[in-house]
């Protein structure tokens, strides 16, 4: 079995953190018993300079909870760098990584399937969202109008990924070797 790195970027989720940990802690729990991935499997909390009680939560919980990691950036770097933070310090800890923000607006039940295209030789699993109900009207409207702005400029993407991802260790290691 795989090692598998969840990492979370985190910036001022005290109000969802602890419900975040203890629902990734369960997920992992079950994937280990399924013997889907290491029992040396974790999920690494990146914070992102909170200036509320985010680190304390990570710091605190990390006793409790043994697949826990934290790493805890000297500022706030925005989002994108906290996560590529994150990728950069698992890329040689783990065989696969998923990324997911903190609040887990993604669904986190459908990473036994991600972990499962991996096992099938995937070297990336986009987690797409196909139903965006939930957004705001102005959350919808702007997400479509990125996504039709880089379709028009020759970016390749793919339509309403975000950062729920999956990537094997070759990935990751390909990605620290841009150095923008």
């Amino acid at each position: 079995m795989d090692t598998l790195a969840i990492i979370v970027p985190c910036y001022n989720e005290q109000e969802v953190i602890l419900t975040t940990i203890k629902q990734i802690d369960q997920l992992l729990t079950s994937l280990i018993k399924k013997e889907k991935i290491a029992n040396d499997s974790y999920v690494i909390y990146v914070n992102d300079g909170s200036n509320d009680d985010t680190w304390n939560i990570i710091e605190n919980n990390y006793k409790v909870y043994q697949h826990l990691q934290g790493l805890n950036l000297a500022g706030n770097v925005g989002h994108q760098n906290a996560l590529l933070a994150g990728m950069h310090h698992v890329s040689d800890k783990c065989d696969m990584a998923i990324s997911i923000d903190a609040d887990l607006q993604d669904d986190i039940n459908v990473i036994e399937q991600m972990i499962d295209k991996y096992y099938q030789g995937c070297n990336i699993v986009y987690g797409v969202r196909d139903d965006r109900s939930s957004d705001t009207v102005f959350k919808r409207f702007t997400a479509q109008t990125f996504y039709k702005l880089m379709q028009f400029l020759g970016v390749k993407s793919i339509y309403n990924h975000a950062d729920f991802r999956l990537m094997d260790k070759r990935a990751l290691k390909f990605l620290k070797e841009y150095p923008e």
